[in-house]
């Protein structure tokens, strides 16, 4: 699955354009290496996303095309 509609899927970007700005502007790391909205993402990726008050490092666990809003956590675990 793409970086962008994974974002916007499991709810940590609000819409997918805005995922899409955020790769752009080299604000979403995958594995440590910046990533183009096109990035493909596999379960095991370490995935970061940089804030402007801060930034949100979490591994993928699932993929999946669409999910409900409560179970959209449990695509991810947050690395502290």
């Amino acid at each position: 699955m793409r970086i962008d509609k994974f974002l916007k899927v499991s709810r940590i970007l609000k819409r997918r354009t805005v995922a899409q700005e955020a790769c752009g502007e080299d604000k979403v790391l995958i594995n440590g290496k910046t990533a183009k909205p096109s990035t493909k993402i596999k379960i095991g990726d370490v995935v970061e996303v940089l804030y402007a008050a801060g930034s949100l490092k979490f591994r993928v666990l699932n993929i999946k095309e669409t999910v409900k809003k409560e179970e959209a956590a449990s695509l991810y675990e947050v690395i502290v």
